[in-house]
């Protein structure tokens, strides 16, 4: 792949794809996570003298945080000290203009990708070359720089789409996060320990079936929806109350497929001993073997139990690499917060070489300030992706733009 410095930009219009994509309450942006992942491609972009121009998505159709990215561009804007303009328009006459009206070290926030029709579905590379947005703005750009790997599992036309009319590069953060994956994926080192929580529960089944066959993972530990299939897998009874919001998530018929990796890997999947639910206006603990596990036919799991976080915390305190992907619990609930807190803290103070991705993921570690990670990754399902050992179809599109453009030797005149 190319790296950012290999060029000039000097008086040339750059389309940073970034993922500014954050989470959003009452109509407003609470986390600039994201934009700040990204300010030092876009700070050495303004050194060099480029033309910036910014396209990211912000949710999706109908979802309540499917926001213009006006707001986008005033945080951006204050991240930097520079104003950053922005555009109703994505790539009409009103986005070509203000595109062909920057002046050397300007910015421009195009409007929420997913406003065109063409961003909202996926196909193939050579589709989303021939897609309007393509067609439309690719006359006016030099280069393509890339820090969208929160969506690098995604192929779309703004992701994918220029890779073999114009040079395709990482900008800093892309780079940085397939390095630090890269590294652990690989690693020799162990023990190796997943931690799979949170609700992406067939992402999480693909990446325990590929890292325990592929010896890229010793130990699984789960929490989330992830360790309640496996906990039903496993043969135990979560009660009506779990059972029905599995069913609701379209989640149950995914405890077959759990019970079939757990034939093939059982010991190496450990799934929480006890559970904690909101009984009585309070935190209340149920163990998995107790004789109060008539209250999970009425109240919903929300966190993991402190025996079970003993446990993972004793076995990530001596892990070589650790790998770990969505919360424990509901931890934007503070007395259901516990678990997700106390397992990345216990990430944070082993010696191991640690990653940890997922918005959520996230958003709990600046929230309650967990240090000692040694790289948090901006994406959750291309993380997953990634360590489910499937083909990213950014980096794809990164490596044949490089094929295709590596020979050029005008890059830097």
């Amino acid at each position: 792949m190319f790296r950012l410095p290999e060029f000039n930009y000097h008086n040339k219009v750059v389309f940073l794809r970034a993922d500014l994509n954050s989470p959003v309450k009452d109509g407003k942006i609470i986390s600039d996570a994201r934009f700040r992942a990204v300010l030092p491609t876009i700070r050495y972009l303004l050194e060099h003298k480029a033309k910036i121009v910014i396209g990211t998505h912000q949710s999706k159709p109908y979802e309540e945080d499917y926001l213009t990215t006006e707001q986008h561009a005033e945080i951006l804007s204050s991240l930097l000290g520079v104003d950053v303009g922005y555009v109703e328009d994505i790539f009409g006459k009103c986005a070509r203009d203000a595109i062909n009206s920057l002046k050397p070290s300007e910015i421009l926030m195009l409007e929420n990708l997913r406003f065109t029709a063409e961003e909202t579905k996926q196909r193939p590379l050579e589709e989303c070359e021939k897609t309007y947005f393509v067609k439309k703005l690719s006359p006016l750009l030099d280069y393509v720089v890339t820090e969208a790997f929160a969506a690098t599992h995604r192929s779309q036309p703004s992701l994918v789409g220029f890779a073999k009319i114009k040079p395709m590069i990482p900008g800093f953060l892309m780079e940085k996060e397939i390095k630090a994956l890269t590294k652990a994926y690989e690693s020799e080192e162990g023990p190796k320990v997943y931690v799979l929580g949170g609700a992406k529960v067939e992402d999480s089944l693909n990446v325990a079936e590929n890292a325990l066959r592929n010896g890229k993972a010793d130990l699984i530990l789960t929490g989330g929806l992830v360790g309640h299939i496996f906990t039903l897998a496993k043969g135990f009874d979560l009660g009506d109350a779990n059972i029905s919001l599995l069913e609701r998530k379209g989640l149950i018929n995914l405890v077959d497929r759990a019970e079939k990796i757990l034939n093939e890997f059982y010991p190496y999947i450990r799934t929480p001993v006890d559970f904690a639910v909101e009984y009585k206006g309070e935190r209340a603990e149920i163990d998995l073997l107790s004789d109060k596990k008539w209250i999970f036919d009425e109240r919903p799991i929300m966190d993991i139990g402190s025996r079970t976080i003993e446990k993972y915390s004793e076995i990530l305190k001596e892990a070589a690499i650790i790998v770990a992907n969505g919360p424990m619990g509901v931890f934007e609930i503070e007395e259901f917060a516990k678990g997700t807190i106390e397992v990345f803290k216990a990430i944070g103070e082993s010696n191991a070489f640690s990653i940890v991705g997922g918005g959520h993921s996230i958003a709990s570690i600046y929230q309650y300030n967990i240090k000692g990670i040694s790289h948090i990754s901006t994406g959750g399902g291309a993380m997953l992706t990634f360590f489910a050992g499937k083909t990213l179809p950014v980096l794809e599109a990164l490596r044949i733009s490089y094929e295709k453009f590596k020979n050029k030797k005008d890059f830097n005149q």
